[in-house]
């Protein structure tokens, strides 16, 4: 059987989260070989302070990759939506990918690389309606698919997000197993995981605290501009 390859972008300043839950998943598939992608291999320190080894640079990965991915974050996803390295890796990646997916506010960097002009796609509830100013139809679900463009919301999401793909590339009975063996069985101590639910005081305190955040990422989001190339 021939070897599929999955290409997870890592960046300086991601959400480590948002990375490991989709590797953890994604690595159970079948046949794949999972690389950790990055503009060297030097390592990738994340937001929190998790140190993570990348695998292969972006010119030495495969041309044709199963899967794209990438992760978000916040001042590191800002960087990494303006960086022409990172842009062109993606876009290259991108254009011949049977997958380009994201989680969390990594949805950004894909618009940012042009690969959302048209498609329904999400992102972390904070930043989903910035994705209109790179062409795309913000929907506010956990998981969405528009053909063989995949987004999950807020980095949690990812292993929602990576159980779908597994479906998808090896069947749902092979996802089931995979859900099994990681044991992901939820029972959050809190109802709390989104805005409609976690309460006015709660969520106006997170929107307060994430505001700069926002207001760098509109300022980016807004510099935007499709290119002849895509």
């Amino acid at each position: 059987m021939t070897t599929r390859h999955i290409a997870l972008l890592a960046y300086p300043a991601m959400t480590a989260l948002d990375l490991i839950g989709p590797h953890h998943i994604l690595s159970m598939i079948p046949n794949v070989c999972v690389h950790l992608v990055a503009k060297t291999l030097n390592p990738i320190i994340s937001d929190l302070g998790l140190m993570i080894t990348p695998s292969i640079t972006f010119d030495d990965c495969p041309l044709q990759v199963e899967v794209l991915f990438a992760p978000g974050g916040t001042r590191g996803t800002l960087e990494a939506m303006e960086d022409e390295a990172t842009l062109a890796f993606m876009r290259s990646r991108g254009q011949q990918a049977r997958w380009v997916t994201s989680v969390c506010t990594g949805s950004l960097i894909l618009g940012a690389a042009g690969l959302l002009q048209g498609r329904r796609a999400t992102s972390h509830w904070v930043t989903r309606d910035l994705l209109s100013r790179f062409g795309a139809i913000p929907v506010a679900q956990r998981v969405v698919r528009d053909e063989h463009i995949l987004t999950g919301a807020g980095v949690t999401a990812g292993l929602d997000f990576a159980l779908t793909l597994a479906a998808e590339i090896s069947g749902t009975a092979h996802a089931h197993k995979i859900q099994l063996v990681a044991e992901y069985d939820p029972e959050p101590p809190f109802d709390a995981g989104s805005p409609e639910r976690a309460g006015q005081e709660t969520t106006q305190a997170l929107r307060e605290m994430l505001a700069p955040f926002l207001a760098a990422a509109t300022q980016t989001a807004d510099r935007w501009r499709p290119s002849a190339s895509f």
